[in-house]
């Protein structure tokens, strides 16, 4: 888990990053804190334990996407805390009447979540996506790269979601076994050898690594959809299946052309000015 404080208009915003789900949590009380515009902390606490009672009452989904982490509060210590992913929040902050709500959904959309981008506004978040890649040196032809296997990659957990696919977790353990099997290596495996942390691994894909991921993806999706494959089990063998098939085509490419499609190439800011790629 990786910790830092977010700052939306004065109020600090604790959250952690999942390095295994690659997801930010956000402490859930403290952007109702944020939402209500209220300075007192523990006033902020009493209304979100009214809040989250209603919400229970009326079988919303959202409290029970919570999760319960450590967090360091005002005293230097750290208690079990509410903490939701940007979805939960996004339908958390509908449930609290504020001026604030529209202001904090685009900042948590500037904090760096694509998913939620998409959710917020489609059209701007890419255009911005865009500008960044551009800004960080990437080719057009890496962007629309990039941009098609994103559209690849959401196709699939659209898929997953209606299947009965519905845990950051699972989404985490779905995303490696195809990985793993079209790599030969693990996602944090790949990371480490990019030098990566917290960045996601697809901003520093190789064209060649960004191909072969889509063709997995792609690949899963239409194997799980030719037998309806519902659940983990299922998409388990599905994912396996389309991992198998874009690891034949990487082997014989790299059979062909000798060189290894896996790199460590990366975008990170290279103090030497030079990037290391894995032959």
């Amino acid at each position: 888990m990786t910790h830092s404080l977010a700052i939306f208009e004065g109020y600090k915003i604790r959250r952690h990053f999942d390095e295994k789900t690659e997801t930010w949590y956000f402490s859930v009380v403290d952007i109702i804190q944020a939402l209500i515009q209220q300075p007192d902390f523990q006033t902020a606490r009493k209304y979100w334990n009214k809040l989250k009672e209603r919400l229970k009452k009326e079988g919303s989904e959202s409290v029970s996407n919570c999760h319960r982490l450590k967090l360091e509060a005002a005293d230097g210590k750290k208690y079990l805390t509410d903490v939701a992913n940007p979805e939960t929040l996004l339908r958390l902050i509908q449930s609290v009447p504020s001026p604030k709500a529209e202001p904090i959904k685009l900042w948590l959309a500037k904090v760096g979540y694509e998913r939620m981008q998409e959710m917020v506004d489609p059209a701007r978040s890419l255009d911005r996506a865009r500008e960044t890649w551009r800004r960080h040196g990437r080719s057009e032809k890496w962007i629309q790269q990039r941009m098609l296997g994103q559209e690849t990659r959401n196709k699939l957990t659209d898929y997953w979601k209606d299947h009965e696919i519905t845990k950051d977790e699972e989404f985490a353990i779905l995303t490696n076994i195809i990985h793993k099997e079209w790599s030969g290596i693990t996602v944090k495996e790949h990371k480490n050898i990019k030098g990566l942390k917290t960045q996601n691994l697809r901003d520093h894909m190789s064209e060649a690594e960004l191909i072969f991921t889509a063709l997995a993806e792609l690949s899963t999706r239409q194997i799980a959809e030719s037998v309806n494959a519902t659940g983990m089990p299922e998409n388990e063998g599905a994912g396996r299946k389309g991992g198998r098939i874009a690891k034949r085509a990487r082997l014989e490419l790299e059979e062909k052309t000798g060189k290894r499609v896996v790199s460590s190439e990366n975008y990170l800011p290279q103090k030497s000015g030079k990037q290391l790629n894995e032959k």
